[in-house]
């Protein structure tokens, strides 16, 4: 099966799938007083379940498990895994725009691991428009005193950083696995998989962590299943439809999201460096399509 390079197609489905991804980080913060970031793991997988089964259903394909490349689903499934401890603890102890904008050094990092892993050629308006982009998320959080973790311990803060930051380098690895996986395994059977297998990882730590859900957090943690297993089937085909390469600067747009939930929903007003960095952000995604559907158009004159 070759590999598919819709720059449009995959963009549409990179927007959707981050807005969605940083409802479900809202819903997620929003439980993390209560709920153990563990917990909240597990449910995300095992509620994405339903997600893949009504997919299944309609694509009545008895076969959807069906695969030759259980080892590469297991080390995705791993990967994923990693990134999402990492991601939903920082989540746990930093504010959400500033969880989200330190876990975007996952677009350089996949941009850096695209050439030798997946032979990809990224040239200078790429790169330009990555490093822009990272550039724009740099300064909404160095902005209004950012990165001192709110009124957080050092320590804690120090730690929570890390941990976002560790969540780009998984995710990562994550994104290349799925653009490998991709060429020989439809999105459904790769989101199948990684549901179980996240599912099962994080059944083995949940007896330690347990705490009984109230009714308001059954729902929000069914929630977080749902919209996360939909985002998820947004981000795998996205990867399927274009160079990972390429969609990096889109990725970026989840903190647009970030900033406007966290001013309604956490009274977190965006400063001057938000609206600044935001300006940079969107220019790299414009720029980076913009690129590309000058490149498609020359392919077909040729």
């Amino acid at each position: 099966m070759p590999l598919r390079h819709d720059i449009r197609r995959g963009a549409l489905l990179m927007l959707g799938a981050t807005a969605l991804f940083t409802v479900m980080s809202a819903i997620i913060k929003g439980i993390s007083a209560e709920i153990h970031f563990i917990e909240t793991m597990f449910f995300r997988s095992a509620f994405a379940l339903p997600v893949m089964a009504v997919i299944a259903a309609r694509m009545r394909d008895p076969g959807l498990l069906r695969t030759k490349r259980f080892p590469a689903h297991t080390v995705r499934a791993f990967t994923g895994t990693m990134a999402q401890g990492c991601s939903f603890y920082a989540l746990t102890v930093l504010p959400l725009a500033e969880q989200t904008a330190l876990t975007y050094t996952t677009p350089l990092f996949v941009t850096l691991l695209s050439i030798p892993f997946l032979g990809e050629r990224v040239g200078i308006h790429r790169w330009s428009a990555v490093l822009l982009g990272f550039a724009g998320i740099m300064v909404i959080a160095l902005g209004n005193g950012a990165f001192q973790g709110g009124s957080l311990p050092d320590r804690v803060a120090a730690i929570g950083m890390a941990a976002a930051v560790a969540q780009g380098v998984w995710s990562a690895m994550t994104t290349l696995l799925v653009r490998s996986l991709s060429a020989t395994e439809s999105s459904a059977t790769i989101v199948l998989w990684q549901s179980l297998l996240m599912t099962a990882f994080t059944l083995v730590a949940l007896p330690f962590v347990w705490t009984w859900p109230s009714p308001l957090e059954w729902l929000l943690l069914i929630l977080v299943g749902l919209v996360g297993g939909v985002a998820q089937i947004m981000l795998t085909e996205a990867y399927a439809s274009a160079q990972v390469s390429a969609l990096g600067p889109y990725s970026y747009t989840s903190i647009l999201w970030a900033v406007a939930m966290g001013w309604v929903l956490f009274d977190d007003a965006p400063g001057v460096g938000t609206l600044a960095g935001s300006a940079l952000i969107v220019a790299a995604g414009l720029y980076i399509l913009h690129r590309e559907l000058k490149r498609a158009a020359e392919r077909r004159k040729e």
